[in-house]
């Protein structure tokens, strides 16, 4: 029988990604402390170690195969949740640099004990994306901003695309039925422009990777107030 180690590092090579004995220590961690926390804060649907491994950790890292990531840059991870994708994604490329931001103060508390354990820096941010954004301190100062979240991508390029800078881009990790034709108008408003969209499939189920590019600064009315956004999408 594969130990869990050897189980891991299939999964990862199907995908032509190495994985080193560390970050595999670090990954499983991560899991077993996700499972135990689970049982108190519910942080996710997902408890099998086999599907956490494929379903959170493995697509996460994926963002290292389908997307250009230069050395050093910073990201901030929108309505991060249990941590995904961003610490996946620092455990796998430790020269990264990670901000999560959560609406959430639980999920914020978890991610602090979770990178404490896990001995990776982060920064982290108890706050509503449409209010964060507005912050001098933050906006339009990532490489990259990414969300994997079921809104539609208009809605999330609003709460995403005013903190990347002007050359940096917005990650959207999405299901396989999202054109991302239909957040054009709402992308240019924003200032952003749809560079590429990489379909993959991971364990039978379709993914998506949008990525789109920063071109011009964001107009400083947005992001809107949550009610605005949804009553009158861009």
């Amino acid at each position: 029988m594969k130990s869990e180690y050897e189980l891991y590092c299939s999964a990862f090579s199907k995908y032509d990604l190495e994985l080193s004995e560390d970050i595999f220590y670090k990954l499983e961690l991560y899991s077993d402390f996700l499972i135990e926390y689970n049982n108190n804060v519910n942080l996710t649907a997902i408890t099998e170690p086999n599907e956490i491994m494929h379903k959170h950790f493995l697509d996460s890292i994926l963002l290292e195969k389908y997307v250009d990531l230069p050395i050093y840059s910073s990201f901030i991870d929108v309505g991060t949740g249990a941590g995904f994708p961003s610490v996946p994604l620092k455990i796998y490329r430790p020269d990264i640099k990670i901000t999560l931001l959560d609406s959430l103060n639980k999920r914020i508390e978890f991610l602090k004990l979770l990178c404490d354990k896990l001995e990776i820096d982060a920064e982290f941010i108890h706050g509503r994306a449409e209010n964060v954004a507005k912050m001098p301190e933050y906006r339009e100062k990532f490489d990259f901003s990414t969300a994997r979240a079921v809104a539609n991508l208009s809605t999330l390029s609003e709460y995403c695309i005013p903190f990347v800078r002007v050359g940096g881009k917005f990650i959207s990790m999405k299901g396989p039925n999202e054109s991302p034709s239909d957040a054009e108008n709402a992308i240019s408003t924003l200032g952003g422009q749809i560079e590429s969209c990489v379909d993959y499939a991971l364990e039978n189920e379709s993914r998506r990777i949008i990525t789109i590019s920063k071109i011009s600064h964001t107009p400083t009315k947005y992001p809107r107030n949550s009610a605005q956004i949804k009553k009158n999408p861009l």
